[in-house]
């Protein structure tokens, strides 16, 4: 075979690999911004947001996040653990007509430790943490950036910790799905047997038992706080 055969060949071979580069990129940049506004809903329009509109720069931070933290296996709680913690909340929720800027502080500290408990990143690593969430939770972890956002304004001082009544319960309202979602069951019930979630909803009529300690008269609880 000449050389100049060779030659031809390794050119069209490395032709067939540029093109096949192209079309898998392409491919990716089709599907990857429907796939991504889907997996993290109102988390893709906050990192648009955060790049200034830039579409692809908020994907490439999303694709990050999903590469870091996709393949992440969360525990379940212990039903002690799961006690303890619904404990906590109905505590902090019960504080929140008298102090409401106490009461937001514990929950912003009650989901890094629930967070932590239940497989991810540690509540010390707040933004990996929150990235962790956002991969999982997506609809739900913002909840715990405005809680978390008026704690550490509080602590530094910060005019933003300042926030009116009625603002620091929508935020422990937002933040209370996120410590739904993590206290729950799931799969298991914190005992390692598969399906007792689903006999927990059917003896509930289809609908999944409520954890305990977790449901406040809001409104009731708005009238005082205001009052107060």
């Amino acid at each position: 075979m000449s050389t100049g055969v060779i030659i031809a060949l390794i050119l069209i071979v490395a032709a067939v690999v540029i093109v096949a580069a192209v079309l898998t990129l392409r491919s990716r940049g089709t599907h990857g911004g429907p796939d991504l506004r889907r997996r993290f809903g109102p988390e893709y329009d906050r990192a648009v947001s955060r790049h200034d509109g830039d579409t692809k720069a908020a994907e490439r931070e999303l694709a990050e996040r999903v590469e870091r933290h996709g393949s992440l296996r969360t525990r379940p709680l212990e039903p002690a653990e799961r006690e303890r913690f619904e404990a906590r909340w109905t505590a902090a929720q019960e504080r929140f007509v008298d102090s409401p800027q106490d009461a937001v502080a514990e929950a912003d500290r009650l989901l890094a430790e629930l967070a932590g408990a239940r497989g991810y990143p540690d509540g010390g690593q707040y933004e990996e943490q929150l990235d962790a969430l956002s991969v999982h939770h997506a609809r739900q972890v913002n909840g715990y950036r405005r809680v978390h956002r008026v704690a550490q304004a509080r602590t530094t001082g910060s005019p933003d910790g300042v926030a009116g009544t009625e603002e620091l319960r929508e935020a422990m309202v937002e933040a209370r799905s996120l410590f739904e979602e993590l206290v729950r069951t799931d799969r298991h019930d914190g005992t390692g047997r598969p399906g007792s979630g689903r006999r927990d909803a059917a003896a509930h009529g289809g609908r999944r038992a409520p954890a305990r300690g977790n449901h406040l008269p809001w409104a009731v609880n708005r009238r005082q706080a205001k009052e107060s």
